[in-house]
């Protein structure tokens, strides 16, 4: 078993990898360097990246192989959920106060009135007037609306490289908390996640065994700023352009793949507890976990199949 820790996309990243070769050593140490250059294409933090150029522009005739994949993986999202997940929310978080990266927000928290952006396209069909061109891979924007790929970009990275790592054996990828795994350790068992307590970081809350697929957490308890002397997070409800009123904390979803799994967090969080487990228990792909504000835990019916154990702090979702 061989592991290495990393910092990229503003998150702490962990690759793990079932195998003792050389060959292994390799791959393994080739995954910053991957995730440095899809953070290059990416990231609406660097004004050179592809991403910012697309959001400068509004076109771009021929795009990257990583800009081209997670944009199509954002509309797709926003199809799924209704555009409830969008990535065309980039000015109303603007506005929220999130305009720098989170290391720089959280050194400098002071930030300035903002009013409720003008964002023409900004509501739940913004996503739908974006057009993509398979043929040359050209991407074109409505006038007025920029993209934020934070909500896609993690969880598709942490996919790409475990599929990667899976050529020596199985892998496991933690993208700040985006985490994809290929298959079954070595041993045939599955890999323990720990689904830490929103409210007690270095506690769990419960102990997922996962042989293969994704999980993702989504929550208001770490991504956050203060405006104006009020707190902030970085989940905008589409339908008011301003950080999403829930009474979740924090939402952990398993599901086929890590891609989807921070999709469907998002949605259960921005749903809050009752129409966002509801939403869950609906889709069989999925299975998961809410942390209401409160401190009580409501699980969906199907995450027994993945506890190790249970706690204390039990409640069966409806």
């Amino acid at each position: 078993m061989q592991d290495l820790a990393f910092r990229a996309m503003g998150c702490q990243m962990l690759a793990v990898l079932d195998d003792d070769s050389a060959a292994g050593a390799a791959a393994l140490a080739d995954v910053p360097q991957r995730f440095e250059i899809w953070e290059q294409q990416l990231s609406r933090f660097r004004a050179d990246s592809e991403l910012s150029l697309l959001n400068r522009s509004g076109y771009l005739h021929t795009t990257s192989p990583a800009l081209w994949a997670v944009v199509r993986l954002a509309l797709d999202q926003a199809r799924f959920t209704g555009g409830l997940v969008t990535p065309t929310l980039l000015t109303a978080l603007e506005a929220a106060g999130y305009d720098r990266s989170f290391d720089a927000l959280t050194a400098d928290s002071t930030s300035a009135v903002t009013s409720l952006p003008d964002v023409p396209g900004a509501a739940l069909g913004a996503w739908a007037e974006i057009h993509c061109d398979s043929a040359t891979r050209s991407i074109r924007l409505p006038a007025g609306v920029r993209l934020d790929l934070g909500g896609s970009a993690k969880g598709w990275a942490a996919d790409q490289a475990v599929r990667r790592l899976a050529a020596c054996g199985a892998a496991l990828i933690d993208a700040g908390g985006d985490i994809a795994v290929s298959g079954p350790q070595f041993d045939g068992s599955p890999w323990p996640i720990g689904v830490a307590d929103p409210h007690a970081p270095d506690e769990q809350i419960d102990l997922l065994l996962l042989a293969q697929g994704g999980v993702a957490t989504s929550g208001r308890d770490y991504r956050r700023w203060q405006q104006n002397g009020v707190w902030q997070h970085h989940l905008i409800d589409p339908r008011t352009l301003r950080p999403a009123v829930t009474d979740l904390l924090s939402a952990t979803v398993i599901g086929p793949s890590a891609a989807e799994c921070e999709v469907a967090a998002k949605v259960v969080l921005l749903l809050g507890s009752r129409a966002g487990l509801d939403w869950l228990e609906a889709q069989p792909a999925f299975a998961g976990l809410v942390v209401l504000e409160q401190g009580s835990v409501i699980r969906s019916r199907r995450l027994e199949a993945y506890r190790w154990r249970a706690t204390s702090r039990e409640e069966t979702g409806a």
